[in-house]
């Protein structure tokens, strides 16, 4: 009796560990996925190769798409600097070709472009050069730059805005252009920086004046939090309404200013936080999808492309751990724009504080993620 008792306690525990066995990865994997949904999800098209970019494009950045097709991209080459900076084109059958080479500031020899737009009435190119990164301290030489378009041909490039300290995005719209600065107030806690308003048809090179917050030109400001990554208003772009929306490199968060019908912004300074999410970790170049009215925000620091709907609400498109970009998976993305549906990713590879990118490596490259239809 005894061995008959003991005989089926064995059964008994033989079949509770083969039904764990079972059950408990079920659990775990469930419990795992539903972990991976908070944190946002994960991405369902890994990010291909577009363009593997030549040595001597080892640093893309800003990116702008053209009417007819092509995309401009801005080539400072911060990673190696003994490559002169560029501004290059990426045909519609994703051709690499040259298109201009930037002006040197005449005080630091060097030429740093990296936020492009195109003005959608002229035509013209306009760009921030970021003088920053010349380690000419204190530095206020970063400018907007202006390339006359005519006939299809990039013309004599002339300087429309100067004195700014880190001027990285420019939209223009309206008759004005717009460009943020990412270091308005240095050394400020928390940090104080904005966006900048300059008519185009004010008289060439607006000079802007100290303190730069107080400048007349300046209709925003945002604050910065982070004091480890010290990089504020970065990505901007606008929606069908007019409403302006700035990335907040440090802190991951989007800012939204609206105007009145005189075109002045109404939203108060600093502007409040309109959108934000735990896993979103950064806001570097953002674009706005008019179709589907959604905004693309290249979240540099978590490697990842999120897209946030004009109720704030903040989703994952695409997010990897780090690569080394070779096969075109992100590294590191600063601008992801669209053509046509596919999501085009230029990505910066420059390692920051408290991001995923921790090493530079080259080649770098164009990365492309497919939502488009199959031809």
């Amino acid at each position: 009796m005894f061995a008959t008792r003991c005989l089926r306690s064995l059964a008994w525990t033989v079949a509770i560990v083969a039904l764990a066995a079972i059950v408990l990865p079920q659990h775990i994997a469930a419990a795992e996925k539903q972990g991976k949904k908070k944190d946002g999800p994960k991405q369902r098209r890994p990010a291909e190769l577009l363009i593997e970019l030549p040595e001597y494009c080892n640093t893309p950045d800003g990116m702008c798409v053209l009417p007819d097709g092509n995309i401009l991209l801005s080539v400072p080459n911060i990673n190696d600097q003994t490559a002169p900076a560029l501004i290059m084109k990426i045909t519609p059958d994703n051709k690499l070709e040259k298109f201009y080479d930037p002006p040197k500031h005449p005080d630091t020899g060097k030429a740093y472009p990296f936020g492009i737009c195109v003005d959608p009435d002229s035509g013209d190119i306009y760009y921030a050069d970021l003088q920053w990164f010349a380690e000419l301290k204190p530095n206020w030489k970063s400018r907007v730059i202006r390339i006359p378009m005519k006939g299809g041909k990039p013309g004599e490039a002339e300087v429309v805005v100067d004195g700014l300290i880190v001027a990285n995005a420019v939209a223009v719209r309206d008759g004005c252009l717009y460009v943020s600065d990412t270091m308005m107030v240095p050394d400020s806690k928390p940090l104080i920086t904005g966006v900048y308003k300059i008519k185009l048809c004010e008289k060439r090179p607006v000079q802007l004046t100290k303190p730069l917050e107080d400048d007349p030109h300046c209709i925003a400001t945002i604050l910065t939090h982070n004091e480890k990554v010290p990089f504020g208003a970065d990505g901007l772009c606008f929606d069908c309404d007019g409403n302006m929306y700035i990335g907040n490199f440090a802190d991951g968060t989007v800012h939204k200013i609206e105007f009145d019908e005189k075109g002045e912004a109404t939203t108060e300074k600093p502007a409040p936080i309109w959108a934000q999410a735990k896993f979103m970790k950064s806001a570097d170049g953002l674009f706005y999808d008019k179709k589907k009215q959604e905004i693309y925000v290249a979240d540099s620091l978590a490697n990842a492309i999120q897209i946030v709907s004009l109720d704030g609400k903040v989703r994952t498109l695409a997010q990897e751990s780090t690569f080394d970009g070779k096969d075109g998976r992100m590294d590191q993305p600063c601008e992801a724009v669209l053509r046509g549906r596919d999501v085009i990713i230029s990505n910066f590879d420059m390692p920051v504080e408290g991001g995923v990118n921790t090493e530079f490596e080259v080649p770098n490259c164009i990365s492309i993620i497919r939502r488009g239809k199959k031809k």
